[in-house]
């Protein structure tokens, strides 16, 4: 069974930095594309970045330009560099990984970022 443990949210002020971090444990399995998710307070999730593994990179356009998304595919790692953050980028982040062969899905539990003063 695989499990994907995010790591790196917490408490900034607005334009303050976060590095957010995804780490897979238990079954080794390949992925194909990786993603960050982020559910705001009392919205819906929304996808905020994602990475294929060839390295082509998807960005919300409310995150273009401040967050950054990167992996690294010999850990089966990704990364979220967010900086320039907005109080309006509080949310849970959750990421999300794509099994190469089977195509499922697996999400980890999430990490809370809150940007406030």
């Amino acid at each position: 069974q695989v499990r994907l443990v995010e790591s790196g949210g917490g408490l900034v002020q607005p334009g303050g930095s976060l590095r957010l971090s995804c780490v897979p444990s238990g079954s080794i399995v390949s992925f194909g594309t990786m993603g960050w998710f982020r559910q705001p307070p009392g919205q819906q999730r929304e996808v905020v970045a994602s990475i294929t593994h060839g390295g082509s990179t998807f960005y919300a356009n409310s995150v273009k330009g401040r967050f950054s998304i990167s992996r690294d595919n010999a850990e089966n790692t990704i990364y979220l560099q967010m900086n320039s953050l907005k109080p309006e980028d509080t949310a849970v982040y959750s990421c999300n990984a794509q099994d190469l062969l089977t195509l499922y899905n697996y999400w980890g539990q999430g990490t809370q970022v809150t940007v406030s003063s």
